[in-house]
């Protein structure tokens, strides 16, 4: 029983990534190319200095809506991948506009979460209109302007990541629901019964959707998405051991 005890007091270990691997996890970018520019140096300057035989960057979603160039950011991923090791996360955003392109009636939703401003990046001119024939016609001009390379990249969007003692998600996840077992809905949808939630989800949960002005850092999750497209701010998490920094 004193064993028992003694045990229970003894501190957590930290969370890791296994050795020799280094995580730069990039919140919600959200059409903020000129952003995304600069932290792609950012990255590349931290691995000039700081070699490392392994690392990854993994991208939480949301690279579409609200800021003025979501086709660019979709560009500059595309050409990234080819140069790094890079795991892309589906956001809620993503899902969004392909439910758009084969379920036209979904428009109107969409323009309200910021989808007027992908259009716009791809030369469509959205309407506000709620006729069919309307929502079909702007469906239509989209899916001519979206290059098939940009249709692929949505479409193949991972729902999470895991490495170590991190489980990366766009949104967060369901309390009381292993991490394998999560639905879609939830992993991009979710918001007050995962952000409430003060106990352990079995990893370290790191995720963007709900923005902030400064990453939170908590036992059981860490939130990066510092609102990029109305703060000027697109955050980096680098996790390599036991440490964690942000570029």
């Amino acid at each position: 029983m004193a064993w028992n005890w003694l045990a229970s007091t003894l501190p957590k270990a930290k969370p890791r990534v296994p050795a020799g691997r280094r995580i730069y996890a990039v919140g919600d970018v959200h059409g903020r190319a000129d952003l995304l520019s600069d932290l792609f140096m950012r990255i590349d300057n931290d691995l000039e200095v700081r070699p490392t035989a392994d690392s990854v960057q993994v991208f939480l979603g949301d690279y579409i809506d609200r800021g003025p160039n979501s086709r660019q950011v979709i560009d500059l991923l595309i050409a990234r991948r080819r140069r790094r090791d890079v795991l892309l996360l589906k956001g809620n955003h993503e899902a969004c506009a392909l439910q758009f392109l084969s379920d036209p009636t979904v428009l109107s939703k969409w323009l309200n979460m910021g989808g007027i401003n992908t259009l716009l990046s791809y030369g469509v001119m959205p309407t506000r209109r709620d006729d069919l024939e309307s929502q079909h016609n702007v469906s239509t001009a989209l899916r001519q302007a979206m290059p098939d390379s940009h249709r692929r990249f949505i479409e193949g969007l991972a729902l999470s990541f895991t490495c170590g003692d991190f489980f990366f998600v766009h949104a967060g996840v369901r309390p009381g629901i292993s991490l394998q077992g999560q639905s879609q809905q939830d992993v991009l949808w979710i918001r007050d019964d995962f952000l409430l939630h003060e106990e352990d989800f079995g990893m370290v949960v790191v995720h963007g959707h709900t923005p902030i002005y400064e990453p939170d850092i908590r036992s059981n999750r860490i939130n990066i998405d510092t609102g990029a497209y109305a703060t000027g701010r697109l955050t980096c998490l680098v996790l390599e051991g036991d440490d964690m920094s942000f570029l």
